[in-house]
């Protein structure tokens, strides 16, 4: 097993950040620390230090991508935004596919103590306090895409208001029994978008019904699983997914159960992949590749001008915009 500077911190009896500092030569440790430190690393013929040494006084000319699941349409278009700047910078990307939370913590670990990248964007993924102090400590410039934090520009979609938009848009049309399809909460999207739910219900005097609202992945496997449940269980005149490959499965599911979209059963997407056009399925359309494009760019601002003054934490949000097509009954 690859020895990591966790393992390396534990067994000198010392923090990350010391070893860190060793690894990097700094002045800042003493002579005893150091030569504990020292002492580990080369009982296990550890060498990363001369690799973080070298990284750590030259430019990469490297950006790095933090994302779960990559193969998700959303994630793809966000990453065609961000290699889309990145070409024109001169700067390669190299991406980092968290798969677990183990995977994600390794990673946080290596990028902020190797420093293998000038900078990073991380698409959807929730920070802990600790994983911010480890990137401010290590002095990376840091862009998020679809999560936040105050402490780094953040650029994000307005979820909440995007689903009571899509979900306003089916009361207007005459549902109230409007089931949701959301994915599942640990998500920062998920939750916006169950609130959005929520207060387009209310706001129209319509009690929400737990019973309406099932969570999967966002995938097309999942959309169909949810719908399985859901329609087994109650019958809504309408559902609001909240990503189109969720609804593309709830529209599979419809077909083989024999309901007709939208007839019997309207529904409404989030995202507007390229398929969804092709299917007739409403949606909400985000701008899923420019996110990924105002990402970069904010993020080579900072590498050029790497001063915090000049680079305080933004929010930029966009607002998804309602994308009328056959599935949810409405005249085009």
């Amino acid at each position: 097993m690859r020895l990591t500077i966790r393992d390396i911190a534990k067994e000198a009896g010392v923090g990350l950040g010391t070893v860190s500092r060793v690894l990097n030569d700094s002045p800042h440790v003493s002579p005893a620390t150091r030569a504990k430190v020292l002492e580990v690393i080369d009982k296990h013929n550890y060498r990363l230090h001369a690799v973080a040494r070298s990284l750590a006084k030259r430019c990469t000319n490297t950006v790095g991508v933090i994302v779960p699941q990559f193969t998700k349409r959303f994630f793809i278009e966000v990453l065609k935004g961000i290699q889309g700047q990145l070409d024109n910078s001169g700067r390669d990307l190299i991406l980092y596919n968290v798969q677990n939370r183990v995977q994600k913590e390794e990673i946080f670990e290596r990028i902020t103590y190797e420093k293998p990248v000038d900078g990073i964007i991380v698409i959807n993924l929730r920070l802990t306090d600790r994983h911010c102090q480890l990137l401010q400590e290590a002095g990376l410039p840091v862009v998020l895409v679809d999560s936040e934090r105050h402490e780094f520009t953040s650029i994000v979609s307005d979820n909440a208001r995007g689903a009571e938009i899509a979900v306003t848009h089916l009361i207007e049309l005459g549902h109230k029994e409007i089931g949701m399809v959301n994915g599942l909460m640990r998500y920062h999207a998920s939750r916006q978008r169950l609130q959005g739910y929520k207060k387009a219900l209310t706001d129209h005097g319509i009690e929400v019904n737990h019973e309406l609202v099932v969570n999967s992945e966002f995938c097309r496997a999942g959309g169909y699983e949810a719908a399985t449940a859901l329609l087994s269980r109650v019958t809504p005149t309408a559902i609001f997914a909240a990503s189109d490959e969720q609804a593309i499965g709830i529209m599979d599911y419809a077909k083989k159960a024999g309901i007709q979209i939208p007839q019997k059963l309207a529904i409404v997407g989030f995202d507007d992949i390229d398929l969804v056009d092709f299917i007739g399925l409403s949606t909400m359309r985000q701008s899923m590749e420019e996110m990924g494009s105002v990402a970069a760019s904010k993020l080579l601002e900072m590498l050029t001008n790497p001063n915090d003054e000049e680079n305080p934490p933004e929010r930029i949000v966009f607002c998804p915009r309602l994308i009328v097509r056959s599935s949810c009954g409405s005249q085009v």
